[in-house]
């Protein structure tokens, strides 16, 4: 199905995910440690990243950091608290999804199909037609699935894309965290509301010109979130 990195210090756990991944039919490489994730994740080039937050030397959130500055491969984390401060620094960091200890190997195997799904779907398509949407300085093309800021490529992770053509697909409507998480993540479980919050957050990093008072991605407050104004 896909080639699967798992970067987990717990050589019992670590064992545990290869053996239920490799049942999925996914091809499984493994990490004990930060630094060797990263060595691993440069030779095989896997098309997931499954980290643990928790890591000796080199932690999982300095760890997911240089994953994401080297590039978009999706990073689901594993943490083995549910405190929100750690899911909110990893999702900052750079990570796509996440998956609390115990870990139930087929809900990691419905996270790891979602996001890859999200990989798929957002690859160029073939027609050449200019379809290029302008607002202001940013230029959404959704044939080529490029995106532009003032003339210049904006590098966005398939969540990030996902979530911005969802938006931008009807500027100016309103919708709730409920309905990105549903059309973006396959969650419908509003506690993971704050995978909506930091990916918004990291968006913003990329395509507003001032992030705290961003022009295209607007907060509605206590509801959720459109593109554009109203």
């Amino acid at each position: 199905m896909a080639s699967v990195l798992v970067i987990e210090d717990d050589a019992s756990v670590r064992e545990g995910l290869e053996l239920a991944l490799r049942r999925q039919a996914h091809t499984v490489y493994t990490a004990e440690s930060g630094e060797l994730g990263l060595e691993k994740l440069r030779v095989f080039q896997p098309d997931i990243v499954v980290l643990d937050l928790m890591l000796p030397g080199i932690d999982g959130f300095e760890t997911c950091r240089r994953i994401r500055s080297a590039g978009e491969v999706p990073i689901i984390m594993l943490t083995a608290r549910s405190d929100d401060f750690d899911i909110v620094a990893g999702l900052e960091a750079g990570a796509d999804d996440y998956v609390t200890k115990p870990i139930e190997p087929r809900v990691l195997d419905a996270r790891i199909r979602a996001v890859l799904r999200r990989a798929v779907s957002e690859k160029p398509a073939s027609d050449d037609a200019a379809t290029g949407e302008r607002h202001g300085g940013l230029v959404i093309d959704r044939a080529g699935l490029v995106v532009t800021k003032n003339g210049e490529p904006v590098s966005l992770t398939p969540t990030e894309l996902k979530l911005l053509l969802e938006l931008s697909r009807t500027p100016g409507q309103v919708y709730s965290r409920q309905q990105i998480l549903s059309a973006v993540w396959d969650h419908d479980y509003l506690g993971d509301s704050r995978l909506v919050d930091a990916c918004v957050q990291r968006l913003r990093a990329k395509i507003e010109d001032v992030p705290a008072k961003p022009e295209h991605v607007q907060t509605v407050r206590g509801f959720g979130y459109r593109f554009g104004r109203s």
